[in-house]
């Protein structure tokens, strides 16, 4: 059954289409696997950074809840321990806020309030910081009966012999009992009254409800505590905090990410190549299984043809025989005998273009053998004398000794077609030369060149295509049987021009078995 090639070449372009596009949904399947697992390490490394953020945080407010001492703390105590907490490779500063967002206390480095928003608490992401803002409540009294309980106030630094409002007159109050010592320091005394050594405290109100905790300082009037709980008093914190290793989890991970992907697209590119490589290799195959179906086919076309002229030639001698006859009678009139020529002479043609074409059809089988070119040469010479006197056409063999190694009987009929073809381009008293010469020590090159009108340009390659001619009466055989015995050899034929005119046929890559 005849296959059609055309819908296997459809069929197969159908099947590599769709293994492309599994191939490419394939890879982008994993494309998006590795994003969405980029994705959620970004969201892991980022939780991992929050966690720590909210431990310092945490740890904040507990350093700022051992260092109150009756619901203040003085600055000079907690930012050595906020230094502490810097000095950690992610913390880069820690600032203590007041509720207007104005810094009361920090560490570390300053913060560009205008390009937060302390509105409410969050994060503020930034390329290499993040920013922590918390404004929870950071110890404070509970409110009891409606009231309000003070925020924690930091009492700022006092330089020796300075004095400040917002601290009282005499020592440092932290630095003598009870305040700098108290016996609970967790917990707040209820108010007794002024005692030794003690600051003395606002007194309850006779009217309102009792309140527990410290309320104004003596020294101080209501509008300055007032003032200096809006200054002083914390109302939240601030903790910028280094996204390196953040941002070197994420540089990692997309780079293996990366890495992966690429030898993803590498592998289906590869697998592309083999697909198509086994594709092209089946349809070669079955291009060759044609070739070969198509080649058993000449051939037997070949011997077929080659069968008949050799058939052919039977009549055709008989033929031959029969105007011979006829025109050797005596009684022929002499038309008669012209008639007998002319079928004797058209006879030997068809003979000769029928044994080109069986010689043509032939296989060659190199029989290689030690030649003497010179020797083969004469015998060309003498079986062309008949031609060469007819024409009036100078031959001339420049003596080599060398040996060839060639079959004998194919040389002889290469050098024959090709002196015969130059016998039949030359006009009458032009010259014929055939050589041989040694190129180096293994190989020789044989010629053959004419003073003929030579061969244009454009046939050069086109002459040793069978029945090729610019001849009325050639046959088109005779330079195609040459190159085939060139082929069967490994040889090289290739036709020149042969300055200043005429053609030269030159046969390379003869090998040299030895020099006489």
């Amino acid at each position: 059954m005849a296959v059609n090639g055309n819908s296997i070449a459809w069929g197969s372009g159908r099947r590599s289409w769709a293994v492309y596009a599994l191939l490419l949904v394939a890879w982008l399947t994993v494309l998006g696997w590795l994003t969405v697992e980029h994705v959620r390490v970004r969201q892991t490394a980022r939780a991992t950074l929050q966690g720590r953020g909210r431990d310092i945080t945490t740890t904040l407010g507990v350093v700022i809840r051992s260092n109150r001492r009756f619901g203040s703390v003085a600055q000079d105590r907690i930012e050595p321990a906020l230094e502490e907490l810097v000095k950690t490779a992610e913390v880069e500063s820690i600032h203590l806020l007041n509720k207007s967002g104005e810094v009361v206390a920090s560490a570390g480095g300053s913060l560009d309030l205008r390009e937060l928003s302390l509105v409410a608490a969050g994060e503020h992401w930034e390329d290499k910081a993040v920013t922590l803002v918390n404004l929870m409540d950071l110890g404070t009294h509970a409110a009891f009966q409606g009231e309000e309980s003070p925020p924690i106030i930091v009492l700022p630094r006092r330089e020796a012999g300075a004095t400040n409002s917002l601290m009282p007159p005499g020592p440092d109050p932290f630095r003598f009992s009870p305040w700098s010592a108290p016996t609970r320091p967790l917990e707040e005394p209820s108010f007794r009254g002024p005692r030794s050594g003690e600051f003395p405290m606002e007194p309850r109100s006779r009217q309102g409800p009792s309140r527990r905790g410290f309320g104004r300082p003596p020294w101080m009037s209501e509008e300055q505590y007032h003032s200096l709980i809006t200054r002083q008093g914390l109302h939240g914190f601030v903790v910028v905090m280094s996204t390196q290793s953040f941002r070197a989890t994420c540089a990692q991970d997309l780079w293996m990410r990366s890495a992966m992907g690429a030898f993803g697209a590498l592998a289906v590119l590869g697998i592309g190549l083999a697909w198509r490589n086994t594709v092209n290799s089946s349809e070669l195959k079955f291009r060759l299984l044609k070739a070969s179906e198509l080649n058993n086919h000449l051939k037997e076309m070949n011997i077929a043809a080659a069968g008949l002229a050799h058939e052919t030639r039977n009549p055709l001698n008989i033929v031959r025989g029969l105007a011979q006859i006829i025109s050797k009678q005596q009684d022929a009139t002499g038309q008669i005998r012209d008639r007998a020529v002319e079928i004797t002479q058209e006879v030997d043609r068809v003979t000769a273009q029928l044994n080109q074409f069986i010689n043509y059809s032939k296989p060659r089988e190199v029989k290689r053998s030690t030649v003497s070119f010179d020797r083969i040469a004469q015998e060309v010479v003498r079986a062309l004398g008949a031609d060469l006197e007819e024409k009036q056409v100078r031959l001339s063999v420049l003596r080599s000794d060398l040996q060839l190694e060639a079959d004998e009987q194919m040389l002889r009929q290469t050098l024959f077609n090709l002196v015969i073809n130059a016998i039949q381009a030359v006009e009458p008293q032009q010259a014929i030369e055939l050589s041989a010469r040694r190129i180096d020590a293994l190989f020789a090159e044989v010629e053959v060149r004419d003073t003929g009108p030579g061969v244009a340009d454009r046939d050069r390659t086109e002459i040793f295509k069978p029945y090729f001619t610019r001849r009325a009466d050639g046959t088109g055989l005779g330079l195609a049987v040459v190159l085939q015995i060139v082929q069967a050899h490994g040889w090289e034929i290739e036709c020149l021009s042969n300055l200043p005119r005429g053609a030269l046929f030159r046969i390379r890559h003869v090998k040299i078995v030895s020099a006489a």
